[in-house]
């Protein structure tokens, strides 16, 4: 009787410490899970930005996810004066026409420097569309895929601007409103830096940081003639 006992006894200890044991494990496999699930995901590995920005993500139908190492950065301007001529700088009506036409660069930058980050730079941006370089022929209609796309707001010269207005239309913008800003410069200088530093395949020249108007000169005419180069890429 009393080894019966004895044997139940150890039964009962087994039991409780398989119990025990399981139930610890149990504990660490949940603990684990959830670390695997909080680990960032790839895309969103990279450094982030380190000058100020105003985080203001596109819509989600413009994420597109990006396979290549980025080289470019691509500027381009950018405003509602088809709609608004006289004020043609409201940050909610130029995100607006963005979405509208489906474009979506990484930044923008207004007239007084204020940097908005629309996309993350692990996302390939709707921003330079159709054209060719020269020096990168794979390049072909694929530039979003090897670019960061920098939108300025500002408004070219009349020239720059008849494929969207008439002469009539472009004469109601004020003055003041044409061309870029010195705090503009001056945050886009600090920007570049930011890129450059995380991105180390763009390089600080006319080769890696081009305008719009030099991938698809057919189409487009921006950053314009009224863009300095010299002072961006002097960084000054």
């Amino acid at each position: 009787m009393g080894e019966k006992m004895y044997r139940r006894g150890l039964l009962d200890v087994l039991s409780i410490l398989l119990l025990l044991s399981g139930g610890c494990s149990a504990g660490i496999e949940e603990k684990a899970v959830v670390k695997v699930e909080a680990r960032p995901k790839p895309e969103d590995s990279q450094p982030e930005v380190q000058v100020p920005v105003i985080r203001d993500f596109m819509p989600k139908l413009n994420f597109v996810p990006r396979s290549d190492v980025k080289t470019h950065i691509v500027l381009h301007f950018s405003s509602n004066a088809v709609m608004n001529p006289e004020n043609p700088y409201v940050y909610d009506e130029v995100r607006k026409t963005y979405i509208e036409y489906e474009v979506s660069p990484h930044y923008m930058i207004d007239r007084n420097g204020e940097i908005y980050y629309l996309l993350p730079e692990s996302r390939a941006a709707r921003h330079a569309g159709k054209g060719d370089l020269l020096e990168f022929p794979d390049y072909r209609d694929r530039l979003n895929k090897y670019s960061i796309g920098i939108e300025l707001m500002a408004i070219g010269t009349e020239a720059e601007m008849a494929a969207m207005m008439s002469s009539e239309h472009y004469k109601k913008i004020p003055m003041e409103h044409i061309g870029y800003t010195d705090a503009q410069y001056a945050a886009l200088i600090l920007l570049l830096d930011d890129i450059i530093t995380r991105n180390k395949k763009i390089k600080r020249d006319r080769e890696h940081i081009i305008g719009h108007d030099e991938y698809a000169p057919e189409r487009k005419t921006d950053p314009g003639s009224l863009f300095d180069w010299a002072k961006v890429l002097e960084g000054k």
